[in-house]
């Protein structure tokens, strides 16, 4: 598999975009899905076979507004994929992106943040 990733986002779905090529991978928006393995299992595979590459560099650029319990648990398994990626010597790394007024969230991020050991960059933006 070597193509793009797009997923629409809705009401409680994030948009996700992932860039094969560039070895970008993008989520904004609220994510509260029934069933999230549903929705995320697509992204955990693309990034799984991108990963399997071994040699390239994937940067993570999240906008996630608000997460449930189980898109909190999709993405500490992404985390973790990344982590092991980045333990084996890949260029991997994670901007978070968050609207200053939410501070649950950049504290999330700040959570997830401990368990990783690559670069993971935390940024509030203005609305």
């Amino acid at each position: 598999m070597t193509n793009d990733l797009n997923i629409p986002g809705s009401q409680s779905t994030p948009a996700v975009q992932g860039e094969w090529q560039a070895g970008r991978l993008a989520m904004q928006g609220d994510s509260y899905p029934e069933n999230s393995y549903e929705l995320f299992g697509q992204v955990i595979d693309w990034v799984e076979s991108y990963l399997a590459q071994g040699d390239r560099s994937l940067h993570l650029d999240l906008g996630l507004v608000y997460l449930n319990t189980s898109s909190v648990k999709v993405m500490m398994d992404i985390f973790d994929m990344l982590e092991e990626a980045h333990q084996a010597g890949q260029d991997v790394q994670v901007r978070w992106y968050y609207d200053a007024r939410n501070e649950r969230i950049a504290e999330l991020a700040e959570e997830f943040r401990e368990d990783c050991s690559f670069p993971f960059t935390i940024t509030p933006q203005q609305a």
